[in-house]
């Protein structure tokens, strides 16, 4: 297998083209260049308080009026309604609220960095964390340590004296209220404190930031502004650690009690990430190359380039998953304005963002997220009862640091998409799935799913949903995202009564739509709307897929046609009829992880050469030379496909249920051979080794108790079979092609 990393030969000033490193607690962006190089800080938990909570409008009280409407095909009249009853509740709901953003804590910048300045390259090692700057002059290394919680930085100029500024403060950015940054300068050390003077009783007030320095050669001095002067010679390392709620005096105490060893710190935190990262290993037949992130880019067909993303994505998803998952930037933020408040958003992002975890052999990190339910779940009980009157959990489809559902208008009616707790529960399911652990199931699942349940029972008795939402795309001949029935709600739901042992026949079965493609609402008279970027209604096909759909012939055929029309959109650059004012769409390549919902959907119908087209289409317009994803093409620094393109290199490589394995199921003709290690399935069987060449296949799989499984290669290399797993033991399967 390859080295893990890459190098770029380019410098930026763009904290969103930055170097990433974090242990999911903190993060560090690392830009600028010899002229100054910069490292802004962030915390997983510092959100700016900006807009008070309100609790959810108690719309239960209009619910008879609501379902008139929908059932009667007034959808925007339901919308319109929510609106103007919320509104005469509390006057916040005039107008969109949206959470708190996630911000930056502050920037460190080092001046006057010794030269020369030619040779300069930049580059992440993911097996480290480590991120590097270096050129004749000068070298920077840092790292954020998952053992000592503490952003390392060394600096080094080949024996060179060096004399440097460093300087600490407020990120470059204008907040939406007022925030109150101070910096002292100590003989060993800066202070940063931030102070948020306008937030409410119950919000954060604040936070703080200490960096120590040590210059084993020489000495360091406070500067009149904030700033500390260095003169030295050998290395200068910096020490840093960003809290939330608490002073920096006493961090910079902590601080002082660490290792002072650049390299212990490493060797620590190494121990600790480093294996994460190198669990799961791709080869797709490449030769070794030095290229620069700017060269792989520049051939978007290239498997070494989804090699080389492949393991950046994951690095991306690991650093970023700490007490909490990632938010839609991971953990880090060089703003007061990220887009979307870089919470969050449930109706599709965090779940793509995690959806590599489990397959790739580290589904301990979907703790996170069972975590980020913990924290909410009066919240959520609170918008099941106020909103819809229920008992059980309800979740809004954005969050950061309250559950209650504030976010909607009378264009995005959020508080009708009820799928999120059904959703949240499938996350339960797989970590369960993957690694078999029968407590987690009993004491931590089954509650949240027995709650998630309790909503359903009570909203949809007689399986109809209404009102009802298909996340953010409205029917063809309606222009209302209102609804009645979407084919998501309905195929979360029955997912999880499944989970449960339940009765799923009252629910509507998934048909074709009027033009052939899978209906995403089961209802009369909503008509497909193609031209979007979600498609909820393959919700079906993203985990173990369902047998009722992929093995009936009709609605099969229909999930292609829908993944086929979805993707010709996204093609045609045509933003559709629904485009509003200054919307570019899918023109300006909008929404990558939808097309990792494409993807997985495609991967998991078998369709390979459309799954190869999908990865294309992601590697050649979502990343950039960082190889950090965006949301749009080029724009918006954002995380989702950091999880969701490896995801789709696995579901292209094994599909699993528990008791079956299908070998390669989408494997495109591109990949004529190639190897991937460290994958996990459903059942919890680890495939330690899965390589594959035009004569074979071979397989090295091990399970944590004696199982059997349905072993299904592709039909060139033989028919399925029972294979059993004693407990522990590896067992090496040989598939040969038919040809031989």
């Amino acid at each position: 297998m390859k080295e893990l990393g890459f190098w770029s030969a380019i410098a930026t000033d763009d904290w969103e083209q930055a170097l990433i490193s974090g242990n999911g607690r903190q993060g560090a962006l690392c830009y600028g260049g010899p002229g100054g190089v910069r490292i802004t800080l962030s915390h997983e938990r510092l959100f700016l308080p900006v807009d008070e909570p309100l609790a959810a409008p108690q719309t239960a009280r209009i619910l008879p009026k609501l379902r008139e409407a929908v059932l009667g095909g007034r959808y925007q009249e339901a919308a319109d309604a929510v609106v103007a009853f919320a509104s005469t509740q509390a006057s916040g709901f005039q107008r969109l609220r949206r959470i708190d953003p996630l911000i930056g804590a502050a920037t460190l910048t080092l001046h006057d960095l010794p030269g020369p300045v030619d040779g300069y390259r930049r580059g992440v090692d993911f097996g480290t964390g480590v991120v590097t700057q270096a050129w004749a002059g000068a070298r920077v290394e840092l790292f954020v340590s998952r053992a000592h919680d503490v952003v390392a930085i060394r600096i080094t100029a080949a024996g060179r004296a060096m004399q440097l500024r460093v300087r600490l403060g407020q990120i470059d950015d204008t907040p939406p209220v007022p925030v109150d940054v101070a910096t002292t300068a100590v003989p060993d050390g800066l202070l940063l404190t931030g102070a948020f003077p306008t937030a409410w009783p119950a919000a954060l007030r604040g936070y703080a930031v200490a960096c120590r320095v040590l210059v084993p050669d020489g000495v360091s001095r406070p500067e009149r502004n904030g700033a500390l002067s260095i003169d030295g010679t050998g290395e200068v390392l910096l020490l840093l650690r960003t809290v939330v709620g608490e002073d920096a005096a006493s961090t910079l105490h902590d601080l002082r009690a660490l290792p002072v060893c650049f390299r212990d710190l490493l060797d620590a935190h190494r121990r600790c990430h480093e294996p994460l990262m190198r669990r799961c290993r791709l080869w797709l037949g490449t030769a070794a190359d030095q290229r620069s992130s700017e060269e792989l880019l520049a051939r978007p067909d290239d498997p070494g380039l989804v090699e080389r993303l492949f393991d950046a994505g994951r690095y991306a998803i690991i650093s970023s998953t700490g007490d909490l998952p990632p938010t839609l930037q991971g953990v880090w933020s060089g703003s007061y304005h990220p887009a979307w408040q870089s919470g969050y958003t449930l109706d599709g992002n965090l779940f793509a963002a995690l959806a590599a975890l489990a397959p790739t052999g580290t589904p301990e990190l979907l703790l996170p997220f069972f975590n980020l339910m913990d924290l909410h779940l009066g919240d959520f009980r609170e918008n099941a009862r106020r909103l819809y009157g229920a008992p059980g959990i309800l979740l809004p489809a954005h969050l950061s640091t309250h559950g209650r559902h504030n976010h909607f208008d009378r264009t995005w009616c959020l508080t009708f998409w009820t799928a999120g707790a059904a959703w949240a529960a499938r996350v339960y399911e797989e970590y369960w799935t993957h690694t078999g652990d029968e407590e987690f199931w009993r004491c931590r699942a089954l509650p949240f799913l027995h709650a998630a349940a309790a909503f359903y029972t009570a909203f949809a008795p007689d399986g109809v949903f209404a009102p009802s939402y298909s996340p953010e795309n409205a029917p063809a001949n309606t222009g209302s995202q209102a609804a009645v029935n979407a084919a998501m709600d309905i195929a979360t739901v029955r997912a999880l009564l499944r989970m449960l042992g339940e009765r799923t026949d009252h629910l509507p079965r998934h048909r074709p739509a009027e033009d052939g493609t899978l209906a995403e609402w089961l209802w009369p008279g909503l008509f497909p709307n193609h031209a979007h970027r979600h498609a909820s209604h393959l919700y079906p096909l993203w985990y173990a897929p369902d047998p009722a759909l992929r093995e009936d012939p009709v609605l099969r055929a229909a999930a292609e046609r829908t993944v086929l029309a979805r993707l010709a959109w996204w093609r045609a650059g045509d933003p559709g009829p629904l485009a509003g004012p200054g919307y570019a769409g899918v023109a300006a390549g909008e929404m990558a992880f939808g097309l990792v919902q494409l993807g997985l959907a495609a991967a998991a119908l078998g369709m390979a050469e459309t799954c190869h087209e999908i990865l294309t289409l992601l590697a050649g317009g979502y990343w950039r030379p960082n190889l950090v994803s965006t949301h749009n093409k080029g724009r918006l620094f954002n995380v989702d496909i950091c999880g969701g393109l490896p995801a789709l290199v696995a579901a292209m490589l094994l599909g699993s249920a528990p008791g079956r394995l299908d070998v390669l199921p989408a494997l495109p003709r591109a990949w004529t051979q190639g190897e991937i290690q460290g994958l996990l399935a459903r059942g919890g069987v680890a495939v330690d080794r899965l390589a594959w060449s035009p004569e074979g296949v071979e397989l090295a799989l091990r399970a944590g108790t004696d199982t059997t499984i349905a072993l299904r290669p592709p039909r060139r290399y033989g028919d399925t079979r029972e294979l059993d797993l004693p407990a522990g033991k590896v067992v090496d399967v040989r598939l040969f092609s038919r040809k031989n």
